[in-house]
């Protein structure tokens, strides 16, 4: 079984019951140089009974200077958890239980207090009157609404046309949280100074390094749940604390003065130039000093002169120098409208101010007047007309919700583009701090769609994740979906309803393929706290479900269905009604229920609460006698396998999943409610019928209304030739044409000839022209998240795709035809879908990847000639295969352009490789790709046939070209594709493509040669790509293409990848690096190559084969438990690195790196708790005594010198040469036993033995030494003085026979023993 990770309950921590926080004013001082930050909070606490004694806060990475609690020095407990987390540098991967064991307060979710500060003894918490708490609530307010109102007074004296003005928002005074519930007491005003001068998480430097070229900025790193906010400043870390803020942020005025230090006495400067603010206006005539920059950073004088500007959470409220030191400048912001701390965030760098509100449409802005809320943009120097394109949309978008949705919750919006950020955006109080990634330029047209969609959905997070927030972990999905929802409401008013209901169907096949073994939407929220990524998945059901009740509520009430109930939700948030503006499922349920009159619980239990999506097999018959349509609806169960194959992408959130022990959702063995068949019958006319799903069997009789027989094809061929010949149509045939308005192009003779166009046959007719009606939809109004199997004829669905003119109805009649076998038939239905431009483009392209399915060597290739003529008719000369220079002024076409080459490249032949004359074509159009009359660029369009090119060469099977006579040829050719594809690479190195995209597609294309086994490996190509001076996109890029190239297996490789994720610090870099550390461990043992051999069976020598039967179910089944299952694939792993030293160790240095979050940490350790066992003991080494070695020399004055030294010869025994020593001196004839052990330590003198220097004459031998001289002759030598050594030491005892060694704990000395 895997290892657990702990999940606390969802129940709201103590302190959020003990007390409340009605305000916090903040004071920071950034110290740009040395990346210190410090700080001052004052917290407004409101006890919530007269026993408080304790505070409980949030702090990290924080080092506290001073408390006052009330004037008065409290008692404190505070422990940095990241210093607790330091281990000794000779321990391993087997001690990752330590360090779990002194984090495990901080790695749960969500996390312990670590600063307690206690009451004083003498302060008394007294209970307050309604009125007194009244009077403090509305003075606080007035307070913070002055200073608003103040700001912006002088911004209009200022620049008239800059002023905001004061929304309905600010009007009412904010009430203190839970100010319903209760007495109140005595507010405390706690005051912590603190310093943090090492930054793991909440705040991030870019471009403070030597060799980091960027400009220098900061921002924070708020994040939906605990951590990054208390690892700025001291707070109660969780998002149902919220209060009012005042924020004071004290930083250099300009770049200069960030990294300089002052030179010159304070004199005049010339005159301020045009167009700063009023602060740089003021300090020019203040004339502050100048300062210099320290020759690295590199600054020129003009970027020395920028002015570091402020971005922050709430409204600006003042912005004036510093009056103490004229370098600096103190902007001050206040936020009226309660949030967390997880809320309120800042940036601070060199940034250009964008007015995004003179985008508003005229109207809008006449409309709105004085309510208008302005919109700004904020981005690095040189990056303004980028920001100016990509948010184009914002104001629009922004007048678009306050008038749908209710009113905007702040008085302004900012939006904030930095680097290095780790997500695409983050949301912040009126703030979003976004990626520059998000940036494009007008020349590229891609990313619009995805770019607008992330921006606003930003933006929507303004109503729905800050306005309102989940009030438990399981109600997340609520703000997701509602936020998802209104994005899609906008971007359906700006796209249109086909491109919206074209993508909601899209994600909704998606999500049946995706929703298998998944938990609930419930009980996702309860582990995104751990996982992120779960995120991704809730914010794509989420808004589906909110999309099928938004139209059963519309059909069964004839309201507007959920923009009403979200309005009412934000309503009652502003009106005070939602209880610290937390939203329950519960109160959306109950909201729905009474805008909607109609009873949910079903539907929340099965969409909600429940897992999974239907499945419908739906039979249908004519029963002429009943004149009804007998109509069988079989409900697949939706319980999902419980042994699946493990995919290396989704080895994390299900290991995750495994160790938090998320509970599995109900089995859903059928799901319920009203589903709508619509019919079309013989005369045209669509009947509609509701039924009741009501559970796995479903029968249905569904009256026939027409009388008539079905249309006669021969009448409406005979039409259509008239009216593509130009012939006048009779009267009566108007109604019959109109039913054939689309896909009725290539009519004639010459075009079907020519595109090799097919016909029903005639046994077809006979079958089409006895049918009694054109066709039959299942759920036509998009109610259910299902899959249907229909058993309808082609024909069917060709009436359907040809007359229906719902987006959806084509799209399934596209999405069965792609599912049967390949025809000619159906190809010539998908080649005239493509080449009618009345359908909307997403139909266009869903034809095209269904044609590739058509082109198969036993239909002569019919799919690839209808690509082919359809390529040449539309982007190529006439009659001439070249194509013509670029031309992406419509958008569609463009669309069309890039699909058909990409479906090319998928068409395999028998052998499963991709025909050659496939490949010429898409090298053709690679290389003579002519983009220079083009107002667009073409990087995404080359990065497309780069991919395709090199999709269809990797195909390429080596036995295909054994035989093959132009086996030479086609060796040419491939080098040249290979060549053509690295010639794109090369010139994004002399001039850069848009986020090095051509880079970027050449190692995807690399790698997959060299994983086909095309090209030879060459790891130099991606390891000089991994480099920090290469764009960050492009490293993770190289490092995805080596780990998909199981690199991790070789030591010398994961040694480098593990010592990048060790240092780096950009937080992108970081969280990519995670997650192909675990796609890379997962793919150790499940990416195992197809061409590996087989060791089941024996090959003899005459070519008889001997299967073996137990070995090959015993292979099988150990391959099965490896690759189908958690502990399998864990077990594999460690098999895998037991042996691997190298590995270990620098896995180890990661798991140790001192930029590791917690967050991150925990990640580590739930890889090291699966991957190795946990040991205790710990190998101490020391080292062997030495022999010393003793020199007697005697200097110039006679004196005796003793030199001792070590030898170089290790003790291994513990020997004693020398006789026992007594009270008495030298014993002589005693000696020691060879091996001795020492006895207890209390017979031994504490201050060791005694050393007496004596003289004795020259003749006198030393004790227990015999005279070598004859006693009767004098010595020949001259007398000298020699100097005798004594040691005198207490008698030892007898000594034990020697004992294994044992380690004992040390023992006390007494009082008396030490003295």
């Amino acid at each position: 079984m895997l290892g657990t990770t702990e999940l606390t309950p969802s129940p709201l921590p103590a302190q959020a019951v003990a007390f409340s926080v009605a305000h916090q004013k903040l004071d920071l001082e950034i110290d740009f140089a040395n990346k210190i930050l410090k700080g001052r909070t004052e917290i407004t606490i409101i006890p919530h009974s007269k026993e408080f004694k304790v505070i409980r806060l949030h702090c990290r990475q924080c080092t506290l200077n001073r408390t006052i609690l009330c004037g008065k020095g409290p008692s404190m407990k505070y422990v940095e958890p990241y210093s607790q987390i330091n281990i000794h540098d000779t321990s391993g991967v087997n001690q990752h239980h330590m360090i779990r064991k002194r984090a495990v307060g901080q790695l749960k979710m969500p996390p312990d207090e670590t600063l307690t500060i206690n009451l004083p003894k003498n302060l008394r918490i007294e209970e307050l009157e309604p009125c007194a708490l009244e009077g403090y609530n509305e003075t606080l307010f007035s307070k913070l609404s002055g200073k608003v109102r103040d700001s912006q007074k002088k911004d209009k004296e200022a620049d008239s046309s800059m002023a905001s003005k004061v929304p309905p928002a600010l009007t009412p005074a904010p009430k203190l949280p839970d100010e319903q519930h209760g007495p109140r007491f005595t507010p405390l005003s706690l005051i912590i100074s603190f310093t943090v001068d090492n930054f793991r998480d909440g705040l991030h430097f870019v471009g403070f390094d030597e060799d980091d070229q960027r400009y220098p900025h900061l921002y924070s790193r708020n994040s939906p749940y605990p951590g990054p906010s208390s690892s700025i400043f001291p707070c109660v870390d969780d998002v149902q604390s919220r209060c009012t803020w005042e924020i004071s942020i004290k930083c250099p005025r300009t770049l200069g003065d960030a990294f300089g230090t002052p030179t010159m006495a304070l004199g005049s400067r010339e005159p301020a130039p045009s167009g700063i603010s009023n602060v740089a206006k003021q300090l020019h005539t203040n004339a502050p000093p100048t300062r210099e920059i320290e020759d690295f950073y590199g600054f020129s004088e003009e970027e020395k002169a920028l002015e570091l500007a402020v971005v922050c959470s709430g409204d600006l409220s003042d912005d004036i120098p510093d009056p103490k030191d004229p370098a600096m400048k103190i902007v001050s912001f206040v936020c009226t409208t309660p949030v967390s701390p997880q809320h309120i965030g800042f940036a601070v760098g060199p940034f250009e101010n964008v007015d995004l509100s003179v985008y508003r449409d005229a109207d809008e802005d006449n409309k709105r007047g004085q309510y208008a809320v302005r919109v700004h943009g904020f981005c690095l120097p040189g990056r303004t007309d980028d920001v100016k394109n990509t948010c184009l949309p914002m104001a629009k978008a922004m007048d678009y919700f306050s008038l749908s949705y209710g009113s905007y919750p702040f008085s302004s919006y900012k939006m904030c583009f930095v680097d290095d950020l780790a997500t695409d955006t983050v949301e912040a109080a009126a703030l979003s701090i976004c990626s520059n990634r998000l940036l494009y330029p007008e020349n590229v047209i891609d990313p619009i769609d995805s770019v607008t969609r992330s921006l606003t959905l930003t933006l929507a997070c303004q109503w729905a994740g800050i306005g309102i927030i989940p009030k438990d972990k399981a109600d997340t999905w609520v703000t997701i979906g509602i936020s998802h929802f209104l994005t899609d409401m906008f971007m359906r008013k700006l796209c249109g309803n086909n491109e919206y209901r074209f993508r909601q169907k899209s994600l909704a096949d998606k999500l049946c393929k995706l929703d298998v073994n998944r938990p609930s939407l419930a009980v996702i929220g309860e582990m995104a706290m751990v996982d992120t990524s779960q995120l991704d998945f809730m914010g794509l059901k989420a808004p589906l479900v909110l999309f099928i009740l938004d139209r059963r509520l519309a059909k069964a009430s004839g309201s507007t269905g959920i923009a009403r109930i979200i309005s009412r939700i934000f309503l009652n948030a502003k009106v005070g009604d939602l209880s610290n503006n937390a939203i329950t499922t519960a109160q959306f349920i109950r909201t729905c229920e009474k805008l909607g009159h109609t009873k949910l619980d079903a539907f929340f239990a099965q969409w909600v609460y429940g897992s999974g999506c239907p499945r419908f097999s739906v039979a249908q018959r004519f029963n002429k006698k009943k004149l009804v349509v007998e109509m069988i609806l079989d409900q697949l169960p939706s319980a999902q396998p419980q042994n699946h194959k493990l995919v290396p992408e989704e080895f994390m959130r299900e290991t995750k999943e495994s160790m938090c022990e998320v509970p599995k959702s109900p089995s859903q063995f059928f799901f319920t409610g009203p589903m709508t068949i619509r019919i079309h019958e013989a005369d045209g006319t669509p009947y509609e019928h509701i039924v009741e799903i009501k559970g796995a069997n479903t029968k249905i009789d569904i009256p026939y209304n027409t009388k008539y027989k079905r249309l006669k094809r021969s009448r409406r061929q005979k039409e259509r030739a008239a009216a593509a010949a130009g012939l006048e149509i009779s009267s009566d045939a108007q109604d019959d044409i109109l039913l054939y308005c689309l896909g009725d192009v290539l009519q004639s003779e010459e075009e079907i000839h020519n595109w090799r166009l097919s016909d029903w046959s005639a046994d077809v007719e006979d079958s089409m022209n006895q049918e009694s009606y054109e066709w039959i939809r299942m759920d036509s109004d998009f109610e259910w998240l299902c899959k249907i199997d229909i058993n309808m004829p082609v024909y069917m669905y060709l009436s359907q795709l040809q007359q229906d003119r719902d987006i959806v109805a084509q799209y399934e009649s596209i999405a069965y035809m792609a599912s049967q076998t390949p025809d000619s038939m159906i190809s010539s239905i998908l080649v005239r879908t493509l080449m009618d431009k009345r359908y909307f483009h997403g139909i266009r392209t869903s034809a095209i990847k269904a044609l590739a399915k058509c082109a198969t060597e036993e239909l002569g290739w019919i799919g690839y000639h209808h690509l082919q003529k359809s390529f040449q008719e539309l982007f190529c000369f006439p009659n001439s295969p070249m194509t013509k220079p670029n031309d992406f002024s419509d958008r569609r076409s463009y669309n069309i352009q890039c699909a058909i080459p990409l479906a090319m490249s998928k068409i395999r032949d028998i052998q499963g490789s991709c025909p050659i004359f496939i490949k010429k074509f898409l090298f053709e159009t690679l290389k003579y790709n002519d983009n220079n009359n083009n107002d667009f660029s073409d990087c995404h369009y080359i990065a497309l046939l780069m991919e395709a090119l090199a999709d269809a060469i990797a195909s390429s099977n080596s036995m295909a070209h054994e035989n093959d006579e132009n086996e030479e040829e086609y060796i040419v050719f491939q080098r040249a594709a290979i060549d053509e594809i690295d010639r794109y690479r090369r010139i994004d190195e002399w001039k850069s493509s848009y986020h090095n995209i051509y880079s970027i597609t050449a190692l995807k294309c690399k790698e997959r040669l060299a994983r086909a086994g095309v090209s030879n490996l060459n790891l130099l190509d991606f390891l000089q790509y991994t480099r920090e001076s290469y764009f960050d996109m492009l490293r993770i890029q190289a490092f995805t293409s080596l780990i998909h190239l199981g690199v991790l297996k070789d030591d010398d490789v994961a040694e480098y990848f593990f010592y990048t994720l060790r240092n780096a610090t950009s937080p992108y870099m970081r969280e990519n690096m995670m997650r192909l550390l675990w796609r890379g461990l997962a793919g150790m043992v499940l990416d195992v190559p197809s061409s590996q051999p087989s060791n089941t069976s024996e090959q003899l020598n005459d070519g008889l084969i001997i299967e073996q039967e137990s070995s090959a179910t015993e292979a099988r089944q150990a391959e099965i438990f490896k690759t189908h299952t958690l502990a399998g694939a864990f077990e594999a792993l460690k098999k895998e690195l037991s042996n691997r030293n190298l590995f270990k160790i620098a896995f180890w240095k990661a798991v140790t790196s001192p930029h590791n979050t917690f967050r991150e940490l925990r990640d580590f350790l739930d890889l090291c708790k699966n991957l190795f066992p946990e040991i205790t003991s710990h190998l101490v080494k020391l080292h062997y005594p030495r022999y010393w070695k003793v020199k007697h020399t005697i200097d110039d004055r006679g004196m005796s010198i003793l030199t001792f030294a070590k030898r170089g010869r290790p003790r291994t025994e513990l020997i004693v040469r020398k006789p026992l020593l007594s009270k008495e001196g030298i014993s002589e004839n005693q000696e020691l036993p060879a091996k001795a052990e020492l006895g207890p330590a209390s017979s031994i003198n504490p201050h060791g033995p005694r050393l007496i220097l004596k003289k004795r004459p020259a003749d006198q031998p030393a004790a227990g030494e015999a005279s070598t001289a004859p006693p009767t002759e004098a010595s020949p030598e001259p007398k000298r003085q020699k100097l005798t050594l004594k040691l005198k030491m207490p008698p030892m005892p007898a000594m034990p026979p020697p004992k294994a060694p044992s380690i004992k704990p040390p023992k006390k000395v007494s009082k008396k023993a030490k003295k």
